[in-house]
């Protein structure tokens, strides 16, 4: 099973006005285990950035201005993408932005839902935790996921504690270590993501003593006695097991 875990930062709150993606963030899970493989884009908006978003990502205009337009992009973003399951947090803001982009395509692929599935973290922690702040910060904190390196929201960074919340939320978690990421805007490299080495040494097996033992004995013996000898550990098909 191949899965996108996805982030993106905008200009606003809403492509019907006018705002666009600015930053894109992918890393790749296969079978529920991170590849090492990613995708992360800056992207040039042609329109100012609102204030309060600034405020939430720290991207300003200035350090856009070389960036490339998400058509020059796109090729290459849907390549990554296509054909996986998409887990995104808050999946319609997400979606909503990138189908927005893909709309302003003069031969754009269409909607995404042509071409990936989507899994809502919201809307899954919701279910488990009905009534909670089910946040990404609260849900760092409820499965113990370290982001404390997190002082403003970025796509990759954000993509990169959501696969670690991700796999703890839904039932075990892949080994791994999100390490810090540089800025670098190519998409398919290996790097930024360092797993823990899967030989792990043989777990020390303790021998029980011969006064444990006894004590044991012991034990039963008086539980059996105690329940008018209807104890389970005293009978042959178990004792003999």
């Amino acid at each position: 099973m191949r899965q996108i875990v996805l982030d993106t930062e905008t200009t606003g709150l809403e492509p019907s006005q006018g705002h666009r993606i600015i930053e894109i963030g992918c890393v790749e899970l296969v079978n529920r285990r991170l590849t090492g493989r990613h995708y992360h884009q800056y992207l040039q908006p042609d329109r100012e950035i609102d204030e309060g978003a600034i405020e939430v990502h720290g991207i300003n205009n200035e350090f856009l201005e070389d960036k490339p337009r998400f058509a020059d992009v796109a090729d290459d973003f849907m390549e990554f993408v296509r054909g996986a399951e998409l887990v995104i947090h808050n999946a319609p803001f997400d979606v909503g932005f990138l189908n927005h982009e893909l709309n302003l395509l003069p031969q754009g692929p269409g909607p995404l839902k042509n071409h990936c599935t989507v899994l809502d973290t919201l809307a899954l922690a919701r279910k488990k935790h009905p009534g909670q702040k089910n946040s990404l910060d609260a849900l760092c904190k409820r499965y113990e996921v370290n982001n404390a390196h997190r002082e403003l929201h970025g796509a990759l960074l954000d993509a990169e504690i959501l696969a670690e919340v991700y796999l703890m939320m839904t039932g075990g978690q892949a080994s791994l270590l999100l390490a810090a990421q540089g800025d670098g805007e190519s998409g398919k490299r290996n790097g930024g993501l360092r797993r823990l080495d899967s030989q792990r040494p043989a777990l020390r097996v303790i021998g029980v003593t011969a006064e444990e033992q006894a004590a044991h004995v012991d034990r039963i013996e008086a539980i059996d006695k105690s329940s008018g000898g209807q104890c389970l550990y005293c009978q042959p098909d178990v004792a003999g097991d």
